[in-house]
């Protein structure tokens, strides 16, 4: 009877963990700016929501949220700034501490620069002036890591960290700027990017040792997806998750995505995937999209569609059991209530996020993200995460009280080793 007691409390226990690796939420960067500028959230069938967004979502399941973080926004250009440039450390600490407050896991994503980086473009921060790698390096570890002891500080712990945002092609161009096959691009090498990468891997693991990193690429030529792990790997594996966008419009179909994922898992079984970014659009879709929506008659530009595209991806992302992560990218987009000329929170409508900018109505697809948990409920599983972590073992098989109480060294924790600096 006792044994079999506790096997039946060894299951529960799995089981509980289990649910409690997996994430589901969304980019939400710019929600401090349309709660302050007074956009009418309204649920899906047209009531006001009420007792704020955070726990609005919080109430739909979804358990994790994502920000991200420039260096100094008030560099960017103006076209970029109406597009929602403008988390700065005191925006991302303020936001931060609420989505902890609100018991969310937090994500926060790195840009290195002041403004948007993404595979077309990642400017060096205009403060950062040196163009010598080993100076950029010091600088992006020394910024990594203060910036990290001041979200600590004001009770905004990231769960997990991106350095850096899609460096499919390197971070801090030019001298960062290179091929995922391990090319140099210009005067810019694969080497460099990786001195910067490891610095803000280092700053990382010093200052928040608990956090998962999240090495985030996009899925717009898939083989440049599986060169970029491949090369990296020559350079360093010290990470947990691999961050992927995937924009159907941009990325193609879900065969597309399957295939990567399918690969990745093979080549990288000991880490976790994540889809970081995804969307789709319920109006408007965008006549300048790689893919036109002919490629997808199940998902009309339309609620119903939208909602097609979330229970599709749903689906293909659950025969994948590394996939632990699912985040809408910018689900807070919504200016119905907003004057145009003297409120509006960007220069353009977003029709892709979860609400109707027309109606304030909330989208099906911010209802239906919660299935990704698997019927989970979500955050209450925070809790549940801290007292499921792994145990910590040094190499010769002793186990130590915790890894942030351990001295420097290199260790196993969850079956994996751990350098700590």
């Amino acid at each position: 009877m006792k044994l079999k007691s506790l096997l039946l409390i060894m299951a529960v226990a799995c089981s509980l963990g289990m649910q409690a690796q997996k994430y589901v939420g969304g980019d939400i960067s710019l929600l401090p700016k349309y709660e302050e500028h007074g956009a009418k959230f309204l649920d899906k069938d047209g009531k006001t929501i009420t007792g704020g967004m955070l726990a609005y979502f919080k109430q739909q399941g979804w358990n994790a949220m994502r920000v991200r973080l420039f260096v100094d926004p008030s560099k960017a250009s103006a076209a970029h700034k109406g597009q929602g440039v403008c988390q700065d450390l005191d925006f991302v600490k303020k936001l931060g501490k609420q989505i902890k407050d609100a018991g969310l896991a937090l994500m926060l994503d790195f840009h290195y620069s002041d403004t948007w980086t993404d595979p077309g473009k990642h400017a060096t921060p205009s403060s950062w002036t040196s163009s010598d790698p080993e100076t950029l390096a010091t600088t992006l570890y020394e910024y990594t890591k203060s910036c990290l002891n001041e979200m600590i500080a004001a009770g905004a712990t990231p769960d997990f960290v991106q350095p850096g945002n899609e460096i499919t092609y390197g971070m801090l161009w030019p001298t960062g700027h290179c091929y995922p096959d391990g090319g140099n691009y210009g005067s810019g090498t694969f080497a460099n990017f990786a001195k910067y990468l490891q610095a803000g891997i280092r700053a990382i693991r010093e200052v928040c040792p608990q956090a998962k990193i999240v090495i985030q690429t996009e899925l717009s030529k898939s083989q440049n997806v599986t060169n970029f792990y491949k090369t990296l790997k020559n350079y360093t594996n010290d990470y947990d998750v691999i961050g992927l966008s995937y924009y159907p419009y941009y990325h193609g179909t879900l065969t597309t995505l399957d295939n990567v994922l399918t690969t990745l898992e093979k080549n990288y079984p000991d880490k976790k995937i994540q889809i970081v970014e995804t969307g789709y659009f319920h109006a408007w879709y965008p006549s300048d999209a790689t893919y036109p929506i002919s490629n997808f008659p199940n998902w009309p530009a339309t609620d119903a569609g939208q909602l097609q595209f979330t229970k599709d991806l749903i689906a293909k992302l659950a025969a994948h059991q590394s996939v632990d992560g699912l985040y809408w990218w910018f689900p807070e987009a919504n200016e119905y209530g907003l004057d145009w000329e003297t409120k509006r929170v960007t220069d353009d409508w977003y029709n892709a996020g979860l609400f109707d900018n027309k109606t304030g109505k909330a989208m099906q697809s911010l209802y239906e993200l919660k299935t990704f948990l698997g019927g989970s409920a979500g955050i209450t599983s925070t809790p549940t995460i801290q007292h499921l972590t792994p145990s910590v073992y040094t190499l010769d098989g002793r186990r130590v009280s915790s890894f942030e109480a351990a001295p420097r060294g290199v260790y196993v924790v969850g079956k994996k080793k751990v350098v700590k600096h």
